[in-house]
């Protein structure tokens, strides 16, 4: 098991519970999903790790999200998004972006990156930009 339970911020809800079975597969604890700020807020509390979607149920607030959950929270953010344009000015503490449509070793060497594992593959995963 992995140390730092990660909340998933998606509203696509098939999409989020994909994400959650190859997070738990991997030996991570999900803290949670939301497809909200208001669920993704309420749920913050534990996470240590968040991948967040630029363009949630509420409209493109994925990226106020990433920042609330950074600043407030101390949650390392991974953003998910085809377009990583839309996300602006980034969390701080971000990782990266994790762009769809992913692969399920992405997913699972973006959280071993925001988990402060060093992964060479995740530098080298083409589904993966990092930030820094």
């Amino acid at each position: 098991m992995h140390a730092d339970p990660i909340l998933i911020v998606e509203d696509e809800i098939f999409l989020a519970l994909d994400i959650e079975n190859i997070l738990q597969s991997g030996g991570y604890i999900v803290a949670g999903i939301a497809s909200d700020r208001a669920e993704a807020l309420a749920a913050a509390d534990g996470a240590k790790i968040a991948f967040v979607d630029v363009n949630l149920r509420d409209g493109p607030t994925g990226p106020d999200i990433a920042r609330e959950l950074a600043d407030r929270h101390g949650i390392t953010v991974v953003y998910l998004t085809a377009n990583p344009s839309q996300i602006g000015a980034q969390a701080r503490g971000a990782v990266g972006v994790l762009e769809k449509p992913f692969r399920e070793d992405s997913i699972l060497r973006a959280a071993s990156l925001a988990g402060h594992c060093h992964d060479t593959a995740a530098e080298n995963d083409p589904g993966l930009i990092l930030f820094g």
